[in-house]
């Protein structure tokens, strides 16, 4: 994969937040946030597995999604971060995903935006989002950090992807 851009900051401080790279010790929590999804949670072998391709990938392609530690608390709340996804490494995908616990709190859009601020400083001129079209949480947090419908795809299944843009 040949990617022209810097590297996104991999550790990232916000007033509330605490952003980072992936440790393997991070598949145990990561399981139980794929459980709130209403699906089976990975084995911890299968989590494991995937926390260390997340940081192999960063490694290459210079974008990663990062866990989120509340400053006070100490706790994880979950991952933001960008990806390549349904998108392009050019014009990456951002994607998060917090512990219901801690819904409602900000969270999500003070860390969606720091991460913005981190693809700024790679050069890229566009994000992207795609969002279950039944995610409304979603769509509020998008639009807080400016990001605007563009266009929707259909699944197989024939639920509802919609596309978000936000031009840097």
């Amino acid at each position: 994969m040949t990617n022209r851009f810097p590297a996104m900051n991999f550790e990232i401080i916000t007033e509330r937040l605490y952003l980072s790279m992936w440790e393997e010790s991070d598949a145990s929590w990561y399981r139980e946030l794929v459980g709130e999804r209403g699906v089976a949670k990975p084995t911890l072998e299968t989590a494991l597995k995937n926390v260390i391709s997340l940081r192999e990938r960063a490694l290459e392609s210079g974008i990663s999604l990062l866990t989120i530690r509340r400053k006070d608390e100490g706790d994880i709340i979950g991952y933001c971060g960008l990806i390549i996804g349904r998108s392009t490494i050019e014009e990456p995908e951002i994607a998060y995903e917090l512990f219901q616990r801690v819904h409602g709190n900000g969270y999500a859009t003070e860390a969606a935006s720091a991460i913005i601020e981190a693809a700024v400083a790679t050069g890229r001129r566009r994000l992207w989002a795609t969002v279950g079209s039944w995610n409304i949480a979603s769509f509020r947090v998008l639009e807080k950090i400016g990001f605007i419908r563009h266009h929707s795809t259909w699944k197989e299944n024939g639920e509802e992807v919609v596309w978000n843009m936000r031009d840097l």
